[in-house]
């Protein structure tokens, strides 16, 4: 995304951006990851479906290859750069610096990938390891969040070192990546008699696997109602939504860190205010809840980042009993990667 002041706060988005995301560009990114990206598990939960009233299906991205759907849109991205690209850069807290990763070392491609110095430990750690499969050059640069904007620097070293800039939300092929877990996802609610999906839930950071999602439910079952769930203190989207404006937040410090994003893109924006059908928030408690949900309940290691749309959904069941039950609703779990020495201070966020 460009740091310029044409995309500030207010700023009015460019509803023809929203364009160059089609179902024809999703089904073609399938086709890229098929035998490469996992055909990742639904699961059913009849704990949430006694909390909620609902029958629930999960979409389970938290078994995705490194760990969360980012790998499908760095994937699809990188495969699609010329074969005389000198490389990729890119900036994220840790899943798509994994999948970008992986992704690099998988087609021979040289990364450079900008991490915060406050991400977790256990992302640095494997975006390290998939780096060191990947071609001469890929290194990880961190920097300090409260300090400088990530923007800049990925800008600067792509102008200094040649390299093309694939961000972790905000670029068509990315997008249409992430939408590929929906067409699963539909196939596999048909294949389970789970059909049709009345709603879907969808943890929104960027906004990137919103965006993608939203592409496949409208165009492929348009009665589903779309709902985007993020952060209370990363609300950006969520206002942006509401505005119909961009609307920005500083370095929201929430436990979800994947959803850490200061704006959502110049791409996503304008497809979530086109396709996407509601946007909600949750408390920091909430989401700490939802993730033990899943660990405990379900027996799924998810991220807090993860949790948001079963988050979502425990909120509305609890606000609105009779909006939610009895109808088929999906959840879509974007990632697994759960930093263990972070439970007790997570506890400690449900408690609250």
């Amino acid at each position: 995304m460009s740091t310029t002041n044409t995309w500030t706060d207010g700023a009015t988005p460019d509803f023809s951006l929203a364009e160059t995301v089609t179902l024809e560009l999703v089904r073609s990114a399938a086709a890229c990851l098929r035998g490469v990206a996992h055909r990742t598990p639904v699961v059913t939960s009849r704990s949430v479906d006694a909390m909620t009233g609902a029958k629930v299906l999960f979409k389970c991205e938290n078994l995705q290859r490194v760990g969360a759907f980012k790998f499908r849109g760095a994937y699809h991205a990188l495969s699609r750069l010329p074969a005389d690209s000198r490389g990729v850069i890119t900036y994220s807290s840790g899943n798509h610096a994994q999948g970008i990763a992986l992704a690099a070392a998988l087609l021979g491609k040289r990364a450079v990938i900008v991490m915060p110095t406050d991400a977790p430990k256990n992302k640095r750690a494997a975006v390290e390891s998939y780096l060191a499969c990947a071609p001469e050059g890929s290194r990880v640069v961190a920097y300090d969040s409260n300090e400088a904007e990530r923007e800049v620097i990925g800008g600067r070293i792509a102008a200094e070192e040649g390299l093309t800039l694939v961000p972790p939300f905000d670029h068509p092929d990315v997008i249409a990546g992430q939408g590929t877990l929906a067409l699963e996802l539909i196939d596999q609610a048909v294949e389970m008699g789970f059909s049709p999906i009345d709603r879907v839930y969808v943890c929104v950071g960027g906004g990137g696997v919103l965006s993608g999602c939203a592409t496949v439910f409208k165009g492929l079952a348009p009665d589903c109602e779309v709902v985007g769930v993020e952060p209370a203190l990363g609300d950006d989207v969520t206002r942006s939504f509401a505005d119909g404006v961009l609307r920005t937040v500083k370095n929201p410090r929430t436990i979800a860190d994947g959803a850490r994003t200061n704006y959502p893109g110049r791409h996503t924006l304008p497809i979530i205010l086109r396709r996407a059908d509601r946007m909600e928030t949750v408390g920091e408690a909430r989401i700490a809840r939802a993730m033990f949900t899943c660990l405990e309940r379900m027996r799924l290691v998810v991220e807090p980042t993860g949790a948001l749309a079963l988050a979502g959904l425990l909120q509305d069941a609890e606000r609105d009993p009779d909006a939610v039950a009895g109808k088929n609703i999906a959840v879509v779990i974007t990632g697994g990667n759960l930093d263990l020495d972070a439970i007790p201070a997570l506890r400690a966020v449900a408690a609250g």
